[in-house]
């Protein structure tokens, strides 16, 4: 099944997104009872916690941490907003860099000046942006514009700049009170809107899921084991410490067999990672393979990870040969939703 495919549906009750392209599932997205990354909350300042420079708030929806706090003292209010789902018992992580974001525009109070994506190449669309962002933005908030205005109606860009400007100063403003939700983080639906912006077919039927196979291949993230061409296997297990990743040629015998098995995994490593919601630490045995492939496997991952929204660090190689990838928690572990 060739080209791109949104598909709009719910499992088991909760709203949900899925990106298919090429017959390939490449994102999907589920609802939870958690709060939503994106939530911007008035919290009210708890007890700090020494030696580590943060605090504890209290919100809406239970405890949350904040870090690296300067002149703030227990029982003042603060905004701040969600930035990743919380491990279970402990505090939702929030940050007070908060961010406006929708399709075209990410409005940023606190941080002036007007930005454009760099993967926008072409210096007169550049310009025209510009002008459609000076004429929208009033006020010291900062923005940028994203690569998803390429090719996009000047007007829609104008709007959505105009209705993230309205919310980030109405929002900004409300400083004072008890702790209080005041922007709902989206969900599954409206971040498939939001960030799967290349040209897709959408459908937003109920049973969308299963026209488009969308359940079988949820049901293979459920196991281990993900193929690697005719006999080679990646194994991803996830524990209480980190992430293991164990890559296997199989059956094949011969000399590439090792390099060959890596560089297939290491290209599909982040796919798997952000479907199956797995961040943290995470230590990848390579198939064996000499020290000089080592250059070529890592290029290879940097490369895919290129492709992938999630902020991840490749820390490097371990005396044991196995590598070190330090990737944000933005997502609830699949595991814990497909259950």
């Amino acid at each position: 099944m060739k080209g791109s495919t949104i598909a709009l549906d719910h499992l088991n009750g909760a709203e949900a997104a899925a990106l298919v392209v090429d017959g390939v599932l490449q994102d999907v997205l589920i609802d939870t009872d958690l709060p939503r990354p994106g939530t911007i909350y008035r919290g009210i300042a708890d007890r700090p916690v020494k030696g580590q420079g943060g605090m504890f708030l209290t919100t809406p929806d239970g405890k949350a941490f904040l870090r690296q706090v300067k002149g703030l003292a227990p029982g003042q209010p603060i905004l701040v907003q969600v930035t990743g789902y919380a491990e279970p018992g402990k505090a939702i992580p929030v940050t007070t860099r908060i961010l406006f974001k929708s399709r075209y525009a990410i409005v940023t109070p606190g941080a002036p000046g007007l930005n454009i994506s760099r993967r926008i190449k072409d210096d007169d669309l550049r310009d025209a942006l510009l002008e459609v962002a000076h004429s929208e933005m009033t006020g010291d908030a900062g923005l940028i514009l994203r690569s998803s205005c390429d090719g996009a109606d000047p007007d829609d860009i104008a709007d959505d700049i105009r209705a993230m400007a309205g919310l980030c100063g109405q929002v900004m403003a409300d400083t004072e009170g008890a702790a209080e939700t005041l922007v709902e983080g989206d969900g599954p639906h409206a971040l498939a809107w939001r960030e799967w912006t290349d040209p897709a077919d959408v459908d937003a039927e109920p049973g969308s899921f299963a026209r488009h196979g969308i359940d079988g291949m949820l049901d293979g993230l459920r196991r281990a084991a993900v193929p690697l061409g005719p006999s080679g296997t990646m194994v991803i297990e996830p524990t209480s410490a980190l992430v293991a990743v164990d890559i296997n040629t199989g059956g094949d015998t011969s000399p590439a067999a090792g390099l060959k098995a890596n560089l297939a995994a290491f290209r599909d490593l982040p796919r798997q990672l952000r479907l199956r919601g797995l961040g943290g630490q995470i230590v990848v045995d390579p198939a064996p393979c000499p020290k000089k492939d080592r250059r070529q496997i890592e290029q290879t991952l940097r490369a895919a990870l290129k492709k992938d929204a999630t902020e991840t660090i490749v820390a490097g190689w371990t005396q044991l040969g196995l590598l070190e990838i330090q990737r944000k928690r933005d997502r609830v572990p699949i595991r814990r939703i497909l259950t």
